[in-house]
């Protein structure tokens, strides 16, 4: 589902280039989990973002579903991230206009899914998430724990093929963390591929598979043989 070869990222100044990718080569098939670790500065936000095709790699291959992104225009790529991909941001980035439902919807608006399928999807979601009395309120309006359950209910609410999550329990008490790592679970028992950074060796063990990053450059890559 996805093939990363040789990928660099890297900044130039006058005199020097400095990578915050190096050389990375990474597959993940279709329905794996896959935990991405490493100490701050290592380049997991960068790596998520040339993933979800926020961000673009300075040299080097991406095969998304065989389709060569690296070659791809900025529409075909906005295409496929809108089509495929959800995505957890730690700082939850909900648009404070929107209500709890509105923020949720959005995806869906922009695949361009009917009224009537927008409605019960929506639904299905502030149910699961217990958040149907919440649905009208306003980001400023709900704790940090609860926005981020929102960010995490608009991202998983079009059924993305690839969910990724950069530190989504970062900001949540461990019961929240809990409850968001169990949906992430479940939701990869039911095919959904899922990448996701974290600095918490109990959420990695969620995955079937650990990442390990430093300085740019992938050290280590295994697979967990029990996970939660």
């Amino acid at each position: 589902m996805i093939q990363l070869q040789d990928i660099d990222k890297y900044i130039d100044s006058r005199f020097q280039r400095t990578f915050i990718l190096k050389g990375i080569n990474l597959t993940i098939q279709q329905g794996e989990f896959v935990t991405i670790m490493g100490p701050s500065g290592a380049g997991k936000s960068t790596l998520m973002n040339i993933i979800g095709m926020l961000d673009e790699p300075s040299a080097g291959e991406y095969y998304f579903f065989d389709e060569p992104v690296h070659k791809m225009k900025e529409k075909q790529k906005s295409d496929m991230h809108k089509n495929y991909i959800g995505f957890i941001f730690q700082a939850y980035h909900l648009i404070d206009e929107l209500t709890v439902y509105e923020n949720i919807e959005t995806p869906l608006l922009y695949k361009g899914i009917n009224s009537s399928l927008r409605k019960s999807l929506v639904a299905d979601i502030l149910d699961r998430f217990n958040m149907v009395a919440k649905k009208d309120l306003f980001p400023e309006q709900l704790s940090g724990g609860q926005q981020q359950l929102v960010g995490v209910a608009r991202a998983i609410v079009g059924e993305p093929k690839l969910l990724l999550a950069d530190e989504p329990t970062g900001n949540l008490h461990s019961e929240q963390g809990k409850q968001i790592m169990e949906i992430f679970k479940k939701l990869n028992a039911e095919g959904m591929t899922i990448i996701q950074v974290t600095h918490s060796e109990e959420n990695a063990r969620y995955g079937k598979r650990i990442v390990r990053l430093a300085d740019g450059a992938v050290v280590m890559d295994e697979k967990i043989l029990e996970h939660a």
